[in-house]
């Protein structure tokens, strides 16, 4: 896993924890992490992750919904 350092404004009223808990929900939202990897970066497990998904109003179903329709057809 890579390690970067960026500056955040004093304005920003966030911690560090915070700003990684945000990274990693927008990466599994676009898809370009698993719930796992997203957990991992945010330093928690994989159902603690899933559980405030909701607070960064991000649904844990990450695929689109022709994906969804699919699937329906096919069961």
């Amino acid at each position: 896993m890579r390690t970067l350092s960026f500056n955040v404004p004093d304005s920003v009223d966030l911690d560090a924890k915070e700003i990684v808990m945000i990274v990693a929900t927008r990466l599994y939202d676009q898809g370009r992490l698993s719930l796992g990897q997203a957990a991992e970066m945010a330093g928690i497990n994989k159902r603690a992750f899933a559980e405030l998904l909701g607070k960064y109003k991000i649904s844990i179903f990450n695929y689109p919904a022709s994906d969804l329709s699919r699937d329906v057809k096919n069961a």
